[in-house]
């Protein structure tokens, strides 16, 4: 028999990374040019979510390698069941990839990384710079997956009704019948 809703911690994962993701994003766009008084706790905080998401990512990946999910409805046609495939690697991706750049970004700056972690990247300037420049770029390519995955799910809640969005759903809408 298949599963019909994701294991809850898969959901807890999901909900947290997706509030702490779009935290991230806002924070990353608001430090940019922000130099007030502000602009350090902003970059500390980037760093500890950014850490933290890290981690939440990897687990999340066990999780999803270990666990049984849902299938895709059987009426959804094969082109969006590839683009539904190819949206959630790349969300995987980014969301490694987004706290690996900035990790190396730190390393290649010079600057002090959450919990004293150790360089991932030698310190070199030049490096740093295409580092920084792929880090904002990687993290504008996520909030547009993010937007493309939210447009999705309502699509799927709203037009198409066949439970996709109630799989992930926390609380009751996302528990069997």
């Amino acid at each position: 028999m298949s599963v019909t809703t994701f294991h809850p911690l898969a959901r807890l994962l999901h909900w947290l990374m997706a509030l702490l993701i779009l935290a991230m994003l806002f924070i990353g766009v608001s430090m940019v040019g922000d130099l007030s008084t502000r602009h350090p706790l902003l970059v500390e905080l980037h760093k500890a979510t950014g850490l933290a998401l890290l981690v939440l990512v990897v687990l999340r990946i066990a999780l999803r390698l270990s666990l049984a999910h849902p299938p895709l409805p059987r009426t959804l046609p094969p082109l969006q069941r590839l683009a539904a495939g190819a949206s959630h690697v790349l969300l995987y991706l980014l969301m490694l990839a987004m706290p690996l750049l900035g990790w190396a970004m730190l390393s290649a700056g010079g600057y002090p990384r959450p919990l004293q972690l150790p360089a991932i990247a030698p310190h070199d300037l030049q490096l740093y710079a295409i580092l920084r420049q792929a880090h904002g770029w990687a993290g504008y390519v996520l909030f547009a997956t993010v937007l493309l995955h939210l447009a999705a799910a309502l699509m799927h809640a709203l037009v198409h009704r066949d439970g996709v969005l109630r799989s992930m759903w926390p609380g009751p809408l996302g528990r069997r019948s």
